[in-house]
């Protein structure tokens, strides 16, 4: 089984011609408010895959609309609690070009308590997958029970922080960056190029399963010295707000039915690609059906040299 111990956010997402400028006034042309948090986005892409997903989190009372959109697209809310705590949300700002800035108030997905931690890693198996990103408190305790109980752990730093250098991010088996992370990581400048990331990483984490999200440039995955590059589909994006999300929870999806290494990374980039030339962070990830059928026609992702 996969756990994922999430944020579950409120967005509020505007349209706007550019992302607004230190000290300038904007009128949107849009705006939508939407199921959104790393967490969500996630567990909705894994199910939408067609993978099985607990979802471990935290939502106010008064948005319970979240658990229908949650359930119906099949992911388990057993273990989501409500609380009178105001639920966790974003401001999105999406420009004319697809680019996107985002303000994140984190509320309920930061009132997890020690005890809550500890019930939910013993509702676990050994060797279940649990996957985390940096919107929740307490990561690394997390973290850590996850690994005490014997489960594999697969984490997303994003929002990457000065705090996730603390984090023990050698218990993890897979960690998902993108170029920034990366670079945040092993102290380098987001100029730096892929295979200079890569190195680097290799040296920081020798042993934890690395996927490299690069955008526009594609994915390379590195394992010791196992090492796959694609390119990316060639797409006009119209919001990138979920496209990491997307891509990480149709790799997971894949892993759990035992698809190789690089069917995992041509379907979780051909979801991605799908997911960018739509509006908004939920609504925007497709299901599998959806993928299956548009991608049919596209080319084949061929892997690049190492």
């Amino acid at each position: 089984m996969l756990y994922n111990y999430g944020s579950v956010n409120i967005d509020h997402v505007y349209r706007v011609p550019h992302l607004v400028r230190t000290g300038e006034t904007l009128s949107s042309h849009g705006y939508r408010q939407v199921l959104g948090g790393k967490g969500a986005n996630q567990s909705l892409a894994i199910a939408r895959a067609g993978g099985q997903v607990v979802h471990w989190g935290r939502l106010g009372q008064g948005d319970r609309w979240v658990l229908e959109t949650l359930s119906s697209a099949g992911v388990n809310i057993a273990h989501i609690e409500l609380t009178a705590d105001a639920s966790g949300h974003a401001l999105i700002q999406v420009d004319d070009h697809g680019e996107n800035a985002i303000i994140v108030h984190p509320g309920a997905n930061h009132g997890f308590t020690d005890a809550q931690q500890s019930a939910l890693a013993a509702s676990a198996d050994r060797g279940d997958w649990l996957l985390l990103q940096n919107e929740c408190n307490a990561v690394g305790k997390m973290m850590t029970l996850a690994a005490e109980r014997g489960m594999q752990v697969a984490f997303n730093p994003a929002p990457m922080t000065a705090s996730v250098l603390r984090l023990p991010l050698d218990i993890c088996r897979l960690l998902f960056l993108n170029r920034g992370e990366a670079a945040a990581l092993v102290g380098l400048d987001d100029t730096a190029s892929a295979q200079t990331l890569i190195e680097a990483l290799r040296k920081r984490l020798p042993h934890v399963e690395i996927v490299l999200t690069l955008g526009s440039e594609g994915v390379c995955y590195l394992n010791g010295d196992v090492q796959y590059r694609l390119p990316a589909h060639h797409v006009d994006p119209k919001d990138t707000t979920a496209a990491g999300d997307t891509f990480i929870g149709y790799f997971m999806a894949a892993r759990q039915h035992d698809t190789d290494l690089v069917g995992a990374l041509r379907l979780a980039s051909a979801a991605a690609a799908l997911c960018v030339q739509r509006d908004g962070a939920a609504p925007s990830i497709p299901v599998l059906s959806e993928v299956l059928d548009v991608t049919r026609g596209w080319p084949e992702l061929e892997l690049l040299p190492s």
